[in-house]
């Protein structure tokens, strides 16, 4: 049995860019994000602490998000690196970060620019 936790299209207002003006100014970021542990006991117990709690994982984002960085890579490394080292028992996981208006001539009005990193 494999059991993911995911949390889809979270939106922040962050500081990316290789540009300096993108850091200055900022842009709006959609971030999926989902993880695979073993929450198999909360499937019969009916008990937070038998699985992931979703709270956990959107404060890891957040702070994340939160901290500037040239590269939508770094942050989601960052991202990783903080889900790995404060919650051990995930075993998998995906992240994708869209910066919704990139600094492109056309319009992407359903999309924008993205990372997405399985490990």
């Amino acid at each position: 049995m494999e059991c993911s936790v995911k949390l889809e299209r979270m939106h922040f207002y962050a500081y990316h860019g290789v540009m300096e003006q993108e850091r200055r100014v900022g842009n709006d970021f959609e971030v999926t994000l989902e993880v695979w542990y073993p929450f198999e006991n909360a499937l019969e117990s009916d008990n937070l602490e038998d699985t992931l709690n979703y709270a956990t994982l959107y404060a890891i984002v957040e702070r994340e998000m939160a901290v500037p960085s040239r590269l939508l890579e770094r942050v989601a490394g960052r991202i990783i690196s903080a889900i790995k080292k404060d919650i051990p028992l995930v075993t998998a996981g995906v992240i994708s970060i869209t910066k919704l208006h990139p600094p492109f001539k056309c319009d992407m009005p359903h999309g924008g620019a993205a990372v997405t990193i399985k490990w």
